[in-house]
């Protein structure tokens, strides 16, 4: 082979590792622009601060692994500095998208919400369980999709819900516990108390009577469910929270700029709005 083709052929390879390399680099920086434009729209058009906190499962790097992600210390350090930096005459609309996490994050995030002065709406286009469902509920007003979901806040140690550990007791006698377990309900015991009171501490902030604050706490904290069991706009306006649907159109223009990881679709569709023959108003949308 002449030596000039391999050489040019060395090259091209390299151009071709290089591009590929920097490409998703690329990609997560325009998308991360036009994320902060549409923050702004939105912002300029609700006049508040715009805090996001969505967790996707996210593609890194040009090897396209991904990572699934939770609420953590880290992001209660970035909301908290978000808020610090917010007038304390500014509303602020909290978009989630969350499956939970660390409770303790959560719990600061919840806690720096309810002391905000002015109006806090959290605003939910699809889910928000467990911690995420705690952050809600620091809110002046829940705002969340026709069809989006929030769920228990009961404690969690490791895989195990900490109000079944208590039931143990009811199970067993007490010579038949094990020092390990008894070490275990007594943390569940706590852990439940401690989440009661937290949920109750928000809502009473918030303005919600003595009465509805401990329905609230007491339905949501204390196992009555399984801790993945989907709490409805409908359910949670019968506990006596401040739900609304009015979720703004930028909001899940927004959400559409935190794609999941790329491959074969599970779910297809043409994404435009349809028309009936005949009707000008595209067929979904609202009157």
């Amino acid at each position: 082979m002449d030596p000039t083709g391999a050489v040019w052929i060395n090259q091209i390879f390299w151009l071709i590792f290089l591009f590929l390399l920097v490409l998703p680099m690329i990609k997560a920086q325009t998308l991360e622009w036009s994320r902060e434009r549409l923050i702004r729209a939105i912002e300029d058009r609700r006049k508040s601060r715009v805090i996001t906190m969505i967790h996707r499962q996210e593609t890194r790097s040009f090897l396209g692994f991904f990572m699934m992600r939770f609420i953590t210390i880290e992001d209660s350090e970035q909301v908290l500095r978000a808020i610090r930096m917010t007038p304390k005459d500014l509303p602020i609309d909290f978009i989630i998208h969350t499956p939970g996490g660390l409770a303790l994050a959560a719990t600061q995030i919840a806690q720096a919400l309810a002391d905000h002065k002015a109006p806090v709406r959290v605003i939910v286009p699809h889910y928000a369980m467990s911690g995420g469902t705690l952050i809600a509920l620091a809110a002046d007003e829940i705002v969340m999709d026709d069809h989006a979901v929030l769920g228990p806040v009961d404690p969690q140690l490791g895989q195990e819900p900490a109000a079944s550990i208590v039931k143990i007791k009811e199970i067993k006698k007490p010579d038949e516990i094990d020092d390990a377990t008894w070490i275990k309900i007594d943390v569940s015991e706590k852990a439940l108390k401690q989440m009661y009171q937290n949920v109750k501490t928000l809502l009473l902030k918030k303005g919600y009577s003595e009465e509805v604050a401990e329905k609230v706490a007491q339905e949501l904290s204390q196992g009555k469910y399984t801790h993945d069991y989907p709490l409805t706009v409908q359910h949670l306006r019968e506990l006596g929270l401040k739900v609304s649907t009015d979720v703004p159109e930028e909001v899940y223009a927004l959400m559409d700029l935190y794609p999941q990881p790329a491959g074969t679709p599970a779910v297809q569709y043409i994404p435009v709005p349809y028309q009936r023959p005949g009707n000008n108003q595209p067929t979904g949308s609202k009157q």
